[in-house]
Parts: structure tokens; sequence; C-alpha cells
């Protein structure tokens, strides 16, 4: 199994409704300092069974660039998913633990 496939083995496991950063997945692999293979895992999937949409940085901030202007969102809004007033996931509210 790829690591690839290992992060995204455990994005499938974030239920609607919450969100996990490229460091917390990175953590989850066994490879705490693997933040950015996390980003780039995000960055190349091409299966829309995986909910990448739910994956950001720790900060709640979300990289429109993957999704286009509002999408990510937009889709993250339709899960339920609460956001802090300037416009940041708020992960103190939503974040998944892994169970």
């Amino acid at each position: 199994m790829s690591y690839y496939d290992k992060v995204y083995a455990l994005v499938r496991q974030i239920p609607p409704g919450r969100a996990a950063t490229y460091g917390q997945l990175a953590l989850m692999t066994g490879s705490p300092r693997a933040s950015r293979a996390v980003g780039y895992a995000m960055a190349a999937c091409t299966d829309s069974a995986i909910p990448c949409h739910r994956v950001m940085a720790r900060d709640g901030v979300i990289r429109e660039h993957a999704f286009g202007p509002g999408v990510q969102r937009a889709m993250l809004e339709a899960e339920g998913v609460p956001f802090t007033p300037d416009g940041r996931v708020d992960l103190a509210r939503c974040r998944w633990d892994g169970r």
C-alpha cells in the first residue's frame, strides 16, 4: 500500500460534517512530519469517492485552488461544517477525532 493509499483510506473515514487537517492525517499515518505529503495526496486525488474537501490546513483555511472559488466551502456548508466569522472552518467544533 502506498503512502497516498494510506491517506485516502483515512480520508474515506471522515464523516460528513467533520474535518481534518493535513498534519492530523500525517500523524495518524505514523509520519508526523508528512503534512505536505498529505496535501500532495489530496491534490493528486481523482477519485470522487474520497472526500478531499474535508481536509484542510491546521488554521482552518480553505485552499480554493483545489476545487475552484467557493466550491469547497459550499460542499462543507452543505454537510453542516461550521465556519468562524473570518471564513475559516471552525475546527474546534468539527475536527474529526478518528473514531
